[in-house]
């Protein structure tokens, strides 16, 4: 039906006659001439359409935005280049068109940017647009490169049963009715987990899968009710070789996909490092913010907000400098509050420090009247603030501030423009294998059930249960 794609049209194929399909991406209409921009998943090309072609520019005159169309014509020389085009050096002089669908009215057009809902209802424009075909391709690549790299290194690509029973996992399964066993029901897997490790088990060694996995939960930003996860196992190894053969997988991907180099190795940070640090088992190191703990200088003042966490050895007294945020609004720091509200903070205390130099007289803040000249002048030194930062506090339970101090680093640093635009990988080790669910009145897996603790000692684990 077509003998080229339009992306790939250049100088090689000057006056050669070629056949494209295509969508119309733009049309221009000339008195004596007719321009067309065809485009198809390669790209756009330039489509002439002159007078002397009676029946090409009578159909011309027809076309509209997204038309889709099948034509003919000669390859020739562009006369005005377009460098920003893979295609710009050359256009196609066209002889022929076939309207193979007429577009109507759209409700988007590719290059805006309507709302999420609205690109969902209508996902076959938003596949379409050239962000979408190009996360698509990315993905494509994605996948063929980590298949390329695990089959070339003894993994085998072994697909798992989909329909199955409730697993003893983290999450909720989604159940599916059985038609042959009336009452009975399917789980979905949230996981391949069991199944890879009846592999090991059945002495297959080394496993992986692009697997689909489902979970019966809430949509946030870090979980989905699916989707898609590269599964891996293999037996007979150690926390370190399965660390270093990620980090090399990871590396050659990185490379073959982006040509992105990342450098040395991965730097190593434990659990309870990166959530003092960072509020997040998964911190992001592009960003240089920390959280600074200031429990020993508060301990002693009346204030209970701060002093009553900061002699709790279950709670945390700590602060988040952001430099330059003495800029913002009244408004805006009451916007940092509600959103941090959301991850479980009481309120949000806050210090703008306006000018260093002065002491408490270039200090604003609602809590620094309740802060002795000891204590305001060690969470000053603590968080090494300057003038111009904006402080803001957290005070209760530890997981709790951290959480939120968390989620206020990330934000204030993307609305600041902080964000260092680079890769920073980071391995987070020596997570606790339980945390306590005030909800459920119980302990829980902090990730999931199957993994291995680091005290070998079965007898110690029980005695310290």
């Amino acid at each position: 039906m077509r003998s080229h794609y339009c992306g790939l049209i250049d100088e090689a194929l000057i006056d050669q006659t070629v056949t494209l399909c295509g969508w119309v991406d733009s049309v221009r209409l000339q008195s004596h001439v007719a321009f067309v921009d065809l485009r198809d998943h390669e790209g756009i090309v330039q489509i002439v359409i002159e007078r002397e072609s009676r029946e090409a520019f009578a159909q011309a005159g027809e076309l509209g935005y997204e038309c889709c169309l099948r034509l003919e014509g000669k390859v020739r020389r562009r006369i005005a280049a377009n460098d920003k085009l893979r295609t710009g050096q050359v256009e196609i002089l066209c002889e022929r068109i076939e309207i193979l669908n007429k577009a109507e009215g759209l409700p988007f057009a590719l290059h805006e940017n309507p709302a999420e809902e609205t690109r969902l209802k209508y996902r076959y424009l938003d596949l379409r647009t050239a962000d979408m075909q190009r996360k698509m391709r990315l993905r494509t690549r994605l996948v063929s490169a980590l298949r390329h790299y695990l089959d070339g290194r003894g993994f085998q690509d072994i697909e798992t049963p989909i329909l199955t029973k409730a697993t003893p996992e983290g999450a909720r399964d989604y159940l599916v009715p059985s038609r042959v066993h009336a009452g009975e029901f399917y789980a979905l897997p949230q996981s391949p987990q069991l199944f890879k490790q009846l592999l090991m088990v059945a002495g297959f060694d080394r496993y992986y899968q692009i697997a689909r996995c489902f979970r019966d939960e809430d949509l946030r930003a870090d979980r989905q009710p699916e989707f898609t996860q590269l599964d891996m196992e293999f037996a007979f190894v150690g926390e370190r070789d399965v660390q270093d053969a990620v980090e090399a997988m990871i590396r050659h991907v990185f490379k073959e996909v982006s040509d992105v180099d990342l450098g040395g190795p991965f730097p190593r940070m434990t659990y309870a490092e990166a959530m003092t640090r960072y509020g997040s088992d998964k911190p992001d190191l592009r960003i240089a913010l920390e959280l600074v703990d200031i429990a020993e200088h508060v301990r002693h003042v009346e204030f209970k907000v701060f002093s009553g966490p900061a002699n709790d050895a279950a709670g945390r007294v700590a602060v988040l400098r952001v430099p330059g945020g003495a800029a913002f609004t009244r408004k805006q720091i009451d916007e940092l509050g509600v959103y941090a509200a959301k991850y479980g903070a009481k309120g949000l205390a806050w210090l703008r420090v306006d000018d260093l130099a002065q002491g408490r007289e270039g200090i604003n803040s609602p809590v620094a009247k309740f802060l002795d000249d000891a204590a305001l002048d060690g969470v000053l030194k603590a968080s090494a603030a300057q003038s111009g930062d904006l402080l803001l506090f957290g005070a209760g339970p530890w997981k709790t501030v951290s959480d939120f101090l968390g989620a206020l680093r990330i934000k204030v640093a993307r609305d600041l423009g902080l964000v260092e635009n680079a890769w920073k990988p980071l391995w987070v080790v020596d997570f606790p294998m339980f945390e306590f669910d005030a909800e459920e009145g119980r302990f829980v897996a902090l990730h999931h059930p199957f993994t291995a603790p680091k005290n070998d000692d079965v007898a110690d684990l029980k005695a310290n249960a």
